[in-house]
């Protein structure tokens, strides 16, 4: 199929674009890597009247550390330089492990992390690690701009807080506290496919070994990320051991996630999976604090 008409144009400035989008409201749709929003044009699930396109706006295609230690990444930056960028392997080794899961190197290519991010899949990795890693989102408008926090950004299946006359402009990730370990893991059916399921973990160790944080957060196991903080909770103030792995999945499972299944896995098998990736992902973090 074919996309239904539209309007096209390039911006040479975010200015530009904001004025655009102020000017156009719902009618306009941004396009960034174009690897989401193409295809649903092309089955005109979405029939945009205009298309302003940001690619030739390099102020939001740039990665450089913050003030804090943490990471500041434009959003029209491509998946590909993420998953190469050595400063992103250092500040934050969890969204560098997860980059070469996001489909296949030439979609990774084109793709942005605003664009993922925007699109708002349940099955796709970048909004999962950015609310495991506790990012913020900066948001653009003619009028001004606002943060908001990765976890609120989500709002439900595609959809998120963005108004139709913001862009999501910069992406802040702040330091990795001392002592922590990371990991993510995903099932798919082949390389490249959208996982089945997956998960990120963190845990912060104290010198004597005991669980100070943890964040478990799961992909493809509701119509948004799923942060599993009641399962995350009972790891703190206890030492790491495959018995409390056990147990904090568990608590995932039964209480936190809602995997739908669908024609390639049932509800049930993608239950037992989140138990299998949670225990994994979690031995691996803590194999790297005490490392």
């Amino acid at each position: 199929m074919k996309p239904a008409p539209f309007e096209y144009i390039a911006p040479n400035s975010l200015r530009e674009a904001l004025h655009i989008l102020a000017e156009k409201g719902g009618e306009a749709k941004v396009l960034a890597g174009g690897q989401s929003l193409v295809p649903a044009m092309n089955f005109r699930l979405v029939q945009p009247g205009l298309l302003v396109d940001l690619d030739r706006i390099p102020e939001l295609a740039t990665i450089r550390r913050a003030s804090d230690g943490g990471l500041r990444l434009g959003a029209m930056t491509r998946q590909r330089r993420l998953e190469r960028d050595p400063v992103v392997a250092e500040v934050a080794p969890l969204l560098h492990e997860t980059m070469p899961h996001v489909a296949h190197v030439q979609i990774r290519n084109r793709g942005t992390l605003g664009g993922s991010l925007a699109h708002a899949d349940p099955a796709a990795e970048l909004p999962v690690i950015m609310v495991a890693l506790d990012g913020r989102f900066r948001l653009q408008s003619a009028a001004g701009e606002r943060w908001v926090a990765a976890g609120e950004f989500f709002q439900g299946l595609f959809t998120t807080a963005l108004a139709p006359e913001e862009v999501l402009v910069e992406v802040a990730v702040p330091p990795r506290p001392p002592r922590t370990g990371w990991a993510f893991v995903e099932f798919a059916r082949r390389r490249g496919d959208y996982a089945l399921l997956g998960v990120a973990a963190l845990l912060t160790l104290d010198e004597n070994g005991v669980c100070r944080q943890a964040r478990l957060v799961y992909l493809n196991a509701g119509e948004t990320p799923v942060n599993a903080r009641q399962a995350a909770t009972t790891l703190v103030g206890e030492e790491p051991s495959p018995e409390r792995f056990a147990a904090a999945a568990e608590v995932a499972v039964e209480k936190e996630i809602n995997p739908g299944g669908d024609i390639h896995a049932s509800a049930a098998y993608l239950r037992h999976l989140a138990r299998v990736l949670t225990r994994r992902a979690l031995e691996t973090a803590v194999g790297r604090v005490r490392s």
